[in-house]
């Protein structure tokens, strides 16, 4: 029997693998389990430094089983390429690394040092807390989970799979968020696409793109957009013609839409009083698709507008002008 599958352009020889935080990484199992069985091993969590996990006690029996909280213990990339990797290469069987962070800056790290260690694939871990978002985990928030995902594929050698967590209200909008942000586009430039400005009630610029002083706890101090400051209810329109593929809420970005124009360009529009537009409707440029307002980590009325292109976000104010 052919039991062969490819997950990612990556072949197995069959479909049993070990589920991550489950199985340590294969060497704690091995008296146990003949790895040269298994289709692939998939590790727990490793990141870029140890960590201790959670004070015990964190295991707990129960009548059906037992609960854990252990935190994600590990003992950091450099020790797990030095102990880990070369035992599993002993086996016939697919390594896939379950990688963790506390920032986008940690995953980065792992992943970089994975990149020549003969892994076959990674697994992104982001349930893990973001200690630059009050801590929320990476995959409760789209643009977050869109941010990380963009750049970890740009450094990422082998293929990437995205470990959603089931702790939102939505995980088909978080799955196409990570979908977007691992796609492969052309390069484009920028000039093929003429934007409008998306807030025609107002032309003032209240916070530019790049390094900033951050307004307000949460805020991020390196500003992906333009911040354009208008009365409450201000309509805001398409810059351009897309499809909108995000339309929901976020503890930062409040009320917000991302709008994709193709080729790895897309806008965001974020803080809005009101949304008026729904993930998956086309839009034509100049249409209202949302009202200003306050939400998420806000100081005042304000359109937050962004463009992405080719994985990383632009200055808006090279592109378009009230």
């Amino acid at each position: 029997m052919n039991t062969k599958v490819k997950i990612a352009g990556v072949e197995l020889k069959n479909p049993v693998m070990t589920a991550s935080g489950t199985f340590g990484s294969g060497m704690e199992y091995s008296d146990f389990v003949d790895l040269n069985s298994l289709g692939a091993v998939v590790t727990k969590g490793v990141a870029n430094v140890p960590w201790e996990g959670n004070p015990v006690p964190r295991v707990a029996e129960t009548w059906g089983g037992m609960l854990n909280a252990i935190g994600l213990q590990n003992p950091g990339i450099d020790v797990f390429l030095e102990r880990d990797i070369p035992f599993l290469k002993k086996f016939d069987t697919k390594i896939i690394v379950n990688v963790c962070g506390k920032s986008v800056e940690d995953y980065l790290e792992v992943v970089e040092k994975l990149s020549d260690s003969g892994v076959d694939l990674l697994e992104i871990n982001v349930s893990c807390p973001n200690v630059k978002e009050g801590a929320i985990a990476f995959g409760q928030k789209a643009d977050c989970l869109y941010d990380i995902t963009s750049r970890i594929k740009k450094k990422a050698k082998q293929p990437v799979i995205m470990k959603l967590s089931p702790n939102v209200t939505d995980i088909a909008q978080m799955a196409k968020a990570a979908e977007a942000a691992g796609k492969k586009y052309n390069t484009v430039n920028l000039g093929d696409i003429k934007f409008i400005w998306p807030c025609p009630a107002s032309s003032r610029i209240t916070s530019e793109f790049g390094s900033r002083t951050s307004p307000t706890a949460g805020a991020s101090s390196n500003h992906q957009g333009i911040d354009i400051g208008a009365a409450s209810g201000s309509g805001i329109l398409a810059a351009a013609s897309g499809t909108v593929v995000i339309a929901t809420y976020s503890y930062s970005a409040g009320n917000y839409i991302m709008i994709n124009h193709g080729r790895g360009v897309y806008t965001v529009y974020m803080h809005c009083s009101q949304l008026l537009a729904s993930e998956g409707q086309d839009v034509i440029q100049g249409q209202t698709i949302a009202k200003v307002g306050s939400t998420g980590y806000s100081t005042g009325p304000h359109l937050h507008f962004g463009i992405r292109a080719n994985g990383q976000y632009v200055n808006p104010s090279n592109y378009v002008s009230p």
